[in-house]
């Protein structure tokens, strides 16, 4: 199982885009996928058609984790039901639903203990292949606590100047977290999104983001597109929208999905949680 925290320091970059795309991507490809939703906000839950119906959301596990039975808790993702199975096993995708209750442990001072709380609800997660961790935008206790739980880090940034000096400073944090709290972390990767191919000015940030970040800057990079928050706002799959710009979003998913997995396996593994 690999646990993957998508994170950002500036807010409205596209993160849970990015995180649901990903999930998306994942479903179709049939990796076994549970979706944490640990941004306050919960749009990540709204973009994935999930409704709690008796179960805790993720807040409340974080409140009891170790008491916290995830299996019983997490809601199968509303896209399940515009999968054709054709015979095949059914698909798992799955989401710990979000809520504002979490915002309760996104203060700047969280103790190790407190840092562990998601490492202790994934502790049994043991029927997925891959966890997305989908960060509140900020540097405080969630995002950390994801960190924590975290086998990679992977940012996402817009090619302009604000976002570009986020992801260098978000990169020396991890860097430092790594020492205090997390040896085994590695950062995966930057995702370049909301990219426009006629913007001179995006064109010099991805050279820029090129030059400063290295292989780090993963490919493809994700172009504007239009009819996203209409897709997200109807709850489904970018793979199941119809239409050539959907179709052309799917497959740079799949690749950066693959390309995502891949990246940082050099790095010494984490500890069996």
């Amino acid at each position: 199982m690999q646990v993957v925290s998508i994170s950002s320091l500036k807010g409205g970059v596209g993160k849970t885009s990015v995180t649901t795309g990903l999930a998306s991507a994942a479903l179709a490809a049939g990796i076994p996928t549970l979706v944490v939703d640990l941004d306050p906000h919960a749009d990540a839950s709204t973009a994935m058609g999930v409704q709690p119906d008796g179960q805790l959301d993720i807040g409340r596990m974080l409140k009891s984790p170790r008491r916290a039975r995830l299996g019983d808790n997490v809601v199968p993702s509303g896209w399940l039901k515009r999968t054709s199975a054709n015979g095949a096993p059914a698909p798992v995708l799955d989401v710990a639903v979000g809520s504002a209750y979490t915002g309760i442990y996104d203060r700047p001072d969280l103790g190790r203990r407190d840092l562990r709380r998601l490492s202790h609800v994934l502790a049994t997660a043991d029927n997925y292949e891959l966890v997305l961790v989908d960060c509140p935008p900020s540097l405080n206790g969630l995002t950390r606590m994801a960190w924590s739980a975290s086998d990679k880090v992977t940012l996402v940034a817009e090619p302009g100047l604000f976002s570009v000096a986020g992801t260098e400073r978000t990169m020396r944090a991890i860097q430092l977290f790594r020492q205090e709290f997390a040896p085994g972390l590695s950062p995966a990767g930057i995702i370049a999104n909301r990219v426009r191919s006629g913007s001179s000015e995006h064109a010099f940030r991805l050279a820029e983001m090129q030059t400063m970040f290295g292989k780090l800057l993963l490919t493809p990079h994700i172009p504007e597109q239009a009819n996203w928050q209409q897709i997200q706002g109807a709850a489904h799959a970018v793979h199941h929208w119809p239409g050539d710009s959907a179709k052309n979003s799917s497959a740079l998913y799949d690749a950066l999905l693959q390309n995502l997995l891949s990246a940082g396996d050099d790095s010494q593994g984490r500890a069996k949680r």
